[in-house]
């Protein structure tokens, strides 16, 4: 379990580590095998019947930004972060979109909520539950906050099955460690959902698994191997120049056809009774 969590301590990062968080999240927002799996869980959740979308932990306003541009869609989403440089990215990024009549972005901590007992029709963890010290009282004030019959949707990865090649296989192996040390609380925690759920009263109603691979040419893979070179310093398991040496290594072998990376992502809908 990291205790370095850059994502964890947005509130706390510098400017720099900042700028790579968000060309990472914006990257990976827009890429298709990643937006697939937002709108396969926002499907189950029935996203267009909600008037009102809490988006928990919204760093760029990904999801929020989503949800506001989806045909019926005519409610409003409320995100939150830690960050205030995450808040005025998203709000920016909503106006320039054309989105932010229907999205507003705030300061918020998703283990303490600011907001009054069933409050919206759908709540919205994605990319969060990997980053936060206590995902039980997170999931916890997501039911609370959750209107009855309302849905909440949790995407995340399973992020201790993050894999990336080398050719010796036990520095491989030190190197996804140092990843998963350096940038998660709790690589695990999605396969603890299903309990975590029913511990804080919800019905599991739908779940999706999913395998994001790169073989050959790193495509999703690229963005996050350059925000790693940024973060993976900050997580306090590389030097810089190690972090440097990493993912050069991981770029050549994209150029050169041979790349290897993947993990194991997946998305709950629960529901509120």
């Amino acid at each position: 379990m990291s205790t370095l969590d850059p994502y964890g301590t947005t509130d706390k990062l510098d400017a720099s580590v900042l700028h790579a968080i968000v060309t990472r999240l914006e990257a990976r927002g827009h890429h298709p095998f990643f937006a697939r799996m937002l709108h396969d869980y926002l499907d189950a959740m029935q996203i267009e019947t909600a008037h009102t979308v809490l988006d928990l932990g919204c760093g760029t306003g990904v999801v929020a930004r989503t949800v506001a541009r989806r045909p019926g869609f005519a409610g409003q989403v409320t995100g939150i972060d830690l960050s205030p440089y995450l808040v005025d990215v998203a709000s920016r990024l909503a106006t320039e979109e054309g989105v932010s009549v229907r999205v507003t972005f705030r300061l918020g901590d998703t283990r303490h909520l600011d907001f009054p007992d069933a409050a919206f029709d759908a709540v919205v963890a994605h990319t969060l539950m990997n980053h936060v010290d206590d995902p039980v009282a997170v999931v916890q004030e997501a039911a609370r906050v959750l209107k009855p019959g309302g849905r909440l949707g949790i995407f995340d990865s399973d992020f201790s099955t993050i894999a990336f090649n080398h050719p010796d296989p036990s520095q491989a192996k030190a190197y996804d460690d140092a990843l998963i040390n350096a940038l998660v609380t709790n690589p695990r925690i999605m396969r603890q959902m299903p309990q975590v759920l029913r511990t804080a009263g919800l019905e599991l109603v739908a779940a999706f698994p999913y395998v994001l691979a790169d073989i050959g040419t790193a495509d999703y893979w690229l963005a996050s191997v350059e925000s790693y070179r940024k973060l993976l310093p900050q997580g306090g398991t590389m030097t810089a120049a190690e972090a440097d040496a990493w993912a050069d290594a991981l770029r050549q072998d994209s150029e050169a056809g041979v790349f290897f990376g993947a993990c194991n992502f997946y998305s709950y809908v629960a529901k509120r009774p």
